[in-house]
């Protein structure tokens, strides 16, 4: 009873100590992706941690040009921002570049709701120097049903193939992922794509194949754009993150069916900007929003997966609708059989150099 007594002691001041040391700010600035997702890291994560330090959390949408952002807040000595959601491979070019915090896993983040320790249970290899996963999502590809009333698209190769499945396509305005479905298109096995989209020839080979339905293609640039263009009829496939289908699908009621082979997945997560200025607030919000429970209750309104395995068992019904969320995630067995993992240093060290050249292509 004694030690039982004291435990409580502890927990109780632990939990006054956190509440104290966030409320010294009033307010913080949390920059996201917008639409459904930003939704659902408010409902998981922001009102629960308000609920329990009075903090109130500032949605900013801005998340698309969050590297570009973060840079110049910090190169003019002026930034607003406190917490960033951001792709893995901005994140790595970041902590590379001075301009996100370093943590400390062990001491900045909660271990698992399980006792896993913190560096077993994000995904492996994840915890890189400044970036925290919460989130395995993938980007593929969806088509509406209407368009496509007989044989309907299976394959990355199907989507390419305009003659057998006619109709625009919508591709992201940039070459990540567009170049890995090209070569996956054009008859490269999967595990061989980025040996072969680092060699010039491969390169070549996948501008070549985007040569082949580039006039049937509608670029776009913002999450909540290939949903309504799907809805609208403008295209008949659209590459789209697999979030924002699930949600046209299951609480818009579109009749759209998702491609899963060769969906690109990859890590979202958080860094906190270099200079933040409510830094101690935006740690505590850190640690809050990436543990086990967390991460669990995301799930319960978009489909994307936890990124600690001590979440996976936790992971339930969709809030509204009462759909059970595991056969959506991009992870369940039967969507994972074919899948390709964006890699993120391919994408930091090249990145670059394959934008101009992808810019250029464009302007051609």
């Amino acid at each position: 009873m004694k030690k039982l007594s004291k435990l409580s002691i502890a927990l109780a001041f632990g939990t006054a100590a956190f509440v104290s040391a966030a409320s010294a700010a009033e307010s913080l600035t949390v920059v996201s992706w917008g639409g459904a997702y930003t939704k659902s890291q408010r409902l998981a994560y922001s009102d629960p941690f308000t609920a329990k330090t009075g903090i109130k959390v500032l949605d900013e949408d801005k998340s698309g040009n969050g590297l570009a952002g973060l840079r110049a807040q910090v190169e003019a000595g002026n930034v607003v921002w406190d917490v960033l959601d951001i792709l893995e491979g901005d994140a790595l070019l970041a902590c590379d570049e001075g301009v996100a915090e370093e943590l400390d896993y062990e001491k900045d983040l909660s271990v698992g709701a399980d006792g896993t320790a913190v560096m077993d249970d994000f995904v492996a290899g994840s915890l890189s120097g400044c970036f925290v996963p919460t989130i395995v999502y993938a980007t593929l590809f969806s088509f509406n049903q209407k368009a496509f009333p007989g044989k309907q698209p299976s394959t990355i190769a199907d989507v390419f193939d305009t003659k057998n499945f006619p109709g625009k396509r919508a591709l992201e305005k940039k070459p990540d992922a567009n170049l890995e479905w090209a070569l996956a298109a054009d008859g490269v096995p999967y595990d061989q794509i980025y040996d072969m989209l680092a060699t010039e020839e491969g390169v070549d080979r996948a501008f070549a194949k985007l040569d082949t339905i580039k006039d049937q293609i509608i670029w776009w640039e913002a999450g909540a754009q290939p949903p309504q263009l799907l809805a609208d009829g403008e295209v008949a496939i659209a590459s789209a993150y697999n979030g924002r289908i699930f949600n046209a699908q299951v609480v818009e009621k579109q009749p759209f069916t998702i491609i899963w082979d060769g969906q690109v997945y990859e890590l979202d997560g958080y860094v906190i900007p270099k200079g933040a200025p409510n830094k101690k607030a935006a740690m505590d919000y850190l640690r809050f929003a990436t543990d086990t429970q967390r991460l669990a209750d995301q799930a319960k309104y978009i489909s994307y997966g936890p990124a600690r395995q001590s979440s996976a068992p936790l992971v339930s019904t969709h809030a509204e609708t009462g759909v059970d969320m595991n056969p959506h995630m991009p992870t369940n067995p039967e969507n994972f059989k074919t899948p390709i993992k964006k890699n993120a240093e391919f994408w930091a060290d090249n990145g670059d150099e394959l934008r101009q050249r992808f810019n250029a292509w464009l302007a051609q």
